[in-house]
Parts: structure tokens; C-alpha cells; sequence
């Protein structure tokens, strides 16, 4: 199994053969509605994107998930599973195979990869966004992802989970409080799950930030800090940050499962 971070929340998950691309923010700039003034992100280089892709997996229907410029330049036949609400943005797009998946329901691909669709971030006072569980079928190897830090504590039926990717920096905004959630949720996902490698996402990776909002922004916490943390619980989790654009096999063992 492999994984190459693409930037923000964007991954490409190499899994039972396939190529699953995760909120893919690939092309151009991102911004929220259009308001540059407010918040923008951009690259110092343009990169490719990834060729060969089996699936797009989308967990939210905002834009730094559901990156309308990237889905309008990849192809609208590749299959989509996306939370209801990303769901609409592709459906609006064009893709001619779209699967909403609600919470607790799953979806195979090719009879090699099963997606578990678990209770992700709240989106305002109603909705509530997915996150994910990978499974390879054939080697039993699972990964979960959720970029915001919201982990359902229905997760432990799931235990043990291999990979966790999410934040494990805390950011927020003076008066609104936290935005993404970082490392005390991260610390209690790995005691649910008793991962054997966690990775951060939504820490940006090889981007640049510009607008009125960044110099409000609050980060707290570093992966050198989660380390420590992990050490202290006593947790035996390899926490690694990985490098931009370059692939990397997740290296996992087989283990039983926890009783």
C-alpha cells in the first residue's frame, strides 16, 4: 500500500491496485466563494496530476475538498464517492458516476477496496460531513481519513485501523474558536484505534497562504509535539510527516486483531 500527500487535505491512496484520489485540490488557486481579499492558497509550482485514477473520494462539498477547478480538469467518467454534500458539486459538474455515501454505509470497488463512510466534520448547526475508512480486502490493511480532527466514537467498533490521516495541529480563529481539531482528538482516535502509523493533513504541505483572514489564524502544536504526546500515552504509533508529491510505501505488518 501506497500514499503520496498531495498538498492541503489532498492524498493519492494506492490500495488493492487501485488509485484513489482524495479531495483533490490539484489545479490553480483555492479560495472559499471567490474571495481571494479574504483567503487564498496557491503553489510556488504547477504539478501534474496524477494520471490512472480509479476513484475520486470526496469528504466534504467545500472548496478546499470538492475543488471545483480540479474536478471540472479530471475526467467526469472516473466514479465519485462523496458525502451528500460534496455529492451535489460533482453532480453539478458533470461526473456520470456518483455514489453518496451516508454514514455507516460502505462501498466496494472492484471487489478489491471497501469504503466505510463514518460521521466526519460539522458543517454549521445541521450538517455533519464524512470521513473514511479504507479496507484492501485481500491483506485486510485499513487506512481512516478525517481532515478536520471529528472522530465519531462509533470508531471503535473498527479497531484496530492501521493508517490514521488527520490533523494533529490545532487551528483556529479568535471569537469562533477551533477550526480544525488537532492533537488531543488525534491522541484519543490512536487510543481507539491503535494505529501503527499516523499522518497530518490540513498542515498545508508545499503551498503558499495570502489574505485578510491568515493573519487571524491561530496554529498550535507541531508533529515533533504529537510525538511526545504519543510517548507519554505510552502508544506505539510511528508518526511521520510526509514529504510532498513523493510516494511512499506505508510499510505495515500484519497483526491480529484486538480482542
Amino acid at each position: 500500500m501506497y500514499l503520496t500527500y498531495l498538498d492541503s487535505n489532498s492524498w493519492l491512496l494506492e490500495i488493492g491496485e487501485k488509485r484513489v484520489l482524495i479531495d483533490p485540490w490539484l489545479v490553480g488557486a483555492l479560495t472559499f466563494g471567490n474571495m481571494d481579499w479574504l483567503f487564498k492558497s496557491s503553489r510556488p509550482q504547477e504539478r501534474a496530476i496524477p494520471e490512472n485514477i480509479d476513484l475520486i473520494v470526496l469528504s466534504q462539498g467545500l472548496e478546499d475538498h470538492a475543488h471545483p477547478p480540479t474536478l471540472k480538469q479530471l475526467d467526469r467518467n472516473i466514479p465519485v464517492v462523496a458525502s451528500a454534500n460534496a455529492a451535489k458539486v460533482v453532480q453539478e459538474l458533470g461526473y456520470t458516476s456518483i455514489t453518496p455515501l451516508a454514514h455507516g454505509a460502505t462501498f466496494t470497488l472492484n471487489n478489491t477496496v471497501e469504503i466505510k463512510a463514518t460521521p466526519g466534520s460539522p458543517i454549521g448547526p445541521t450538517l455533519v460531513e464524512n470521513g473514511y475508512i479504507f479496507k484492501e480486502l485481500e491483506t485486510g490493511f485499513s487506512v481512516y481519513y478525517e481532515p478536520h480532527g471529528y472522530h465519531s466514537p462509533s470508531l471503535k467498533d473498527f479497531a484496530p485501523i492501521d493508517v490514521i490521516i488527520t490533523p494533529i495541529i490545532d487551528l483556529g480563529l479568535p471569537l469562533l474558536g477551533p477550526i480544525i481539531k488537532g492533537s488531543q482528538n488525534a491522541l484519543e482516535a490512536a487510543k481507539w484505534l491503535q494505529p501503527q502509523l499516523m499522518l497530518p493533513t490540513a498542515a498545508g504541505g508545499d503551498v503558499n497562504f495570502e489574505g485578510l483572514l491568515v493573519s487571524f489564524l491561530k496554529t498550535e502544536g507541531s508533529v515533533e509535539d504529537f510525538r511526545l504526546l504519543i510517548e507519554k500515552n505510552n502508544l506505539s504509533v510511528r508518526v511521520m510527516e510526509p514529504k510532498s508529491w513523493e510516494r511512499f510505501d506505508l510499510q505495515l505488518e500484519k497483526r491480529a486483531a484486538l480482542v
